[in-house]
């Protein structure tokens, strides 16, 4: 294994380098353009190793190898990143969208896994791919949930209609909560697990998503009455930099939604912290710090899912299952978000795109393949883990790239 400092420091330079490159010459989106360019550079050693330059690509792999990627992002990166994007999120903008968000975080992840699932099954075996029904299903449940950390990146810069942007971001921060409880329960039911009844499942639920919601309030909380109790900007933002840290490994330790207890305990900081507890100057250091940190583990994040390329399993019938499946999963999308949307309609306007912009909106990202990483070494893992690449970087790629155009052809009179 790697040492972790100078893994750290090989990711940054790579990072700081193609974000250069990008800005200097592409310009394209900073992390768009950071994972196009490590795509291109993995490609290119992989290209070398077929053509006898076996080394470099040997140890390019093997370098790769020894980083976690699951391990990396949903154990590390991911509770900075939802805590510096649900630092922004307007809490009065989120209740306003509050059935829609939680309907499309529940039930429209349920709904995109069956869709998903059961047609993931069919075209498998037409490709000649045979996976066992479950994890089909299995991935329906890794590649349902929207990317919080690929979603807020983009539509910053999209010029999405704000209350758009407000149920597409609320969307994604929640929803990965519910697809880790459904991916759980499937991984329980593939590996032979004992236990997976109705009410095992309901508990899982609580502990995992609920449990998070208490868990991020309360640790929120705590934090806001230190960040009341004092004015001074150091040490305020290293109290935050330790409820990140702190409190996403008690999380995991008490066995509750890491990810969720960041979300809310960001926004609890981020709305009545900001106002009641913090001076401007901390409020300006504050936004400063956690802007800084996103953007650079954005960086590292999109040049680690570009690098991927060199850890996957190329296979011509899994390259058509993936190209395959990228029109399947956008299906899915749009029923779980049209059906839900068509129902409250009845109640409250929307604008006739939403629908289109909510569903090719819903990108995916790191979530979906670190969740596929963490599948047991197999032939299943194999496939999976190389079909899903191909939807994420469909996704952050095409989806990413033309979302802002998009938005800005339509005409929304609400949304």
């Amino acid at each position: 294994m790697i040492e972790i400092l100078d893994l750290s420091a090989l990711l940054l330079s790579l990072a700081a380098i193609f974000s250069y490159l990008n800005f200097r010459f592409i310009k394209l989106p900073t992390t768009i353009g950071i994972m196009l360019i490590a795509m291109f550079i993995s490609v290119s050693l992989v290209i070398l190793g077929h053509c006898g330059f076996e080394g470099i690509q040997n140890r390019a792999t093997v370098t790769l190898e020894g980083i976690d990627f699951n391990k990396t992002l949903m154990h590390g990166m991911l509770s900075f990143l939802l805590f510096s994007g649900a630092l922004h999120v307007n809490l009065d903008d989120l209740a306003k969208h509050k059935w829609i968000i939680s309907t499309l975080a529940t039930f429209g992840v349920i709904f995109s896994t069956l869709i998903v699932g059961g047609s993931a099954w069919v075209v498998f075996l037409i490709v000649g791919i045979k996976l066992p029904f479950i994890y089909c299903l299995l991935f329906g449940s890794l590649i349902a949930p929207t990317d919080p950390i690929a979603v807020i990146g983009i539509l910053n810069k999209a010029g999405v209609p704000k209350s758009l942007e407000t149920k597409i971001t609320g969307e994604s921060l929640f929803n990965d909560g519910v697809a880790v409880v459904v991916f759980l329960v499937i991984t329980g039911i593939a590996a032979g697990g004992h236990d997976v009844t109705a009410e095992h499942i309901m508990f899982l639920f609580i502990e995992e998503a609920i449990g998070g919601i208490f868990f991020g309030l309360l640790i929120g909380w705590l934090t806001y009455l230190m960040l009341k109790s004092l004015d001074n900007y150091q040490v305020e933002v290293l109290l935050t930099l330790a409820l990140v840290m702190g409190g996403y490994s008690l999380a995991r330790a008490i066995h509750v939604s890491g990810p969720i207890a960041m979300v809310v305990a960001g926004m609890f900081i981020g709305n009545r912290g900001r106002l009641f507890a913090m001076s401007e100057e901390t409020r300006k250091h504050l936004d400063s710090f956690w802007e800084l940190m996103d953007e650079i583990l954005n960086a590292v994040l999109f040049l680690l899912i570009g690098l991927e390329v060199l850890v996957l399993t190329i296979k011509e019938r899994y390259l058509i299952a993936g190209l395959a499946m990228i029109p399947v999963v956008l299906f899915a999308r749009f029923i779980s978000v049209g059906i839900p949307v068509t129902f409250m309609r009845r109640v409250r306007d929307f604008s006739p795109d939403a629908v289109k912009i909510m569903t090719w909106g819903g990108l995916r990202g790191g979530i979906s393949v670190a969740l596929a990483l963490s599948i047991p070494t197999g032939p299943e893992r194999e496939a999976l883990l190389t079909i899903t690449y191909i939807i994420v970087v469909f996704s952050i790629l095409v989806q990413g790239l033309t979302i802002e155009r998009l938005a800005t052809s339509r005409k929304f009179e609400s949304a």
